[in-house]
């Protein structure tokens, strides 16, 4: 699942970067109003946390143009805990959810799965290329019917490409939507490489002699449907 934080205060938006991540979410972010609009425009999203008070262009009005341009991604919106006119509002503009600053850990992945698992969901939570299946919701993988056991890392690797599947993801791109900010390409230059080689080990028969992670000559990597 892709979901785009925004969020201004640097310090909550690593900590729930981080968070996020250890949950095997695939994470785009912002820290102002603009660059928010810009992205919600030009990428598709399964859920948006919107916090209110952003430079530039608020949150509400962010989500009041979303809901102009008829964009139905769903929106979990942060407010302050006193700012009662401002989730009267953000519901009257079309938010699914609200969460009150400060929130527990907890309570916000409660409410992040129960976005995600809302009908007309289901349809889109299953990725799939040949034999493995991937489902989004519940973070599980099988190849030909059997659960494998994917580490987090592995998992998100493996839901980018089916998400970008039959278009090739530069080494870039994937790293940097896998480990975030973590990511150093000049330290962790074999990385990528070390988890793709782990991946294709669990989700190829030996025997078949195929792969399904193609490597793409000085770009990156790419799923392409049998």
């Amino acid at each position: 699942m892709k979901i785009l934080l925004i969020e201004d205060d640097k310090n909550l938006l690593t900590q729930l970067q981080n968070l996020l991540s250890e949950q095997r979410y695939i994470l785009d972010s912002a820290d102002a109003g603009q660059s928010a609009l810009d992205k919600i425009f030009a990428e598709t999203y399964d859920l948006i946390i919107l916090d209110i008070m952003l430079p530039e262009v608020d949150g509400l009005t962010i989500l009041k143009e979303m809901r102009q341009a008829t964009i139905i991604t769903p929106v979990l919106l942060l407010t302050a805990r006193n700012s009662i006119d401002d989730r009267v509002k953000g519901l009257d503009y079309g938010a699914d959810d609200y969460l009150s600053k400060p929130f527990s850990i907890a309570e916000l992945l409660a409410r992040i799965r129960a976005l995600l698992r809302r009908p007309g969901r289901e349809c889109n939570s299953i990725l799939s290329v040949g034999d493995v299946s991937l489902n989004t919701i519940s973070r599980e993988v099988t190849l030909a019917g059997k659960v494998l056991q994917l580490t987090p890392k592995e998992f998100s690797i493996l839901e980018f490409l089916l998400y970008n599947k039959n278009h090739p993801v530069s080494r870039i791109t994937l790293s940097e939507h896998v480990w975030g900010e973590d990511f150093d390409p000049f330290t962790m230059s074999n990385t990528i490489d070390v988890h793709i080689k782990n991946l294709r080990h669990k989700i190829d028969f030996p025997e078949s002699c195929r792969t399904l992670i193609k490597t793409v000559r000085g770009i990156g990597f790419m799923i392409n449907e049998p």
